[in-house]
């Protein structure tokens, strides 16, 4: 898959797992030149982070640092956590609608 720019929605989103992670200070210009890959999640709508300061290659996993839970237009719940690499840069987001189906609308 290719890397695109961030969806208005999916800008929003991050932002606010953004502003919920309060342990860790990302810089507030976060949304400069990040880039996106959709990943094959089903259509819940996981989003792979490559911020332009950060090579792609050889990223690993670091930790989450924040997390939000809201319920789809179906009413059914979505959690939505937002995860650093190993070296404290934006990595993912993961978008997990409990009953495995797609997403309709973010928060």
């Amino acid at each position: 898959m290719a890397y695109r720019e961030l969806l208005p929605q999916e800008e929003k989103l991050l932002g606010l797992l953004i502003s919920r992670a309060s342990s860790l200070s990302i810089p507030d210009n976060w949304k400069t030149d990040l880039m996106v890959e959709s990943m094959n999640d089903g259509g819940m709508g996981s989003l792979r982070l490559l911020p332009s300061n950060v090579n792609k290659e050889n990223r690993l996993f670091g930790k989450q640092i924040s997390e939000y839970k809201f319920l789809d237009s179906d009413d059914i719940e979505v959690i939505a956590s937002l995860y650093l690499d190993q070296n404290n840069e934006l990595f993912e987001i993961d978008v997990w609608k409990v009953d495995f189906s797609s997403v309709k609308q973010f928060g």
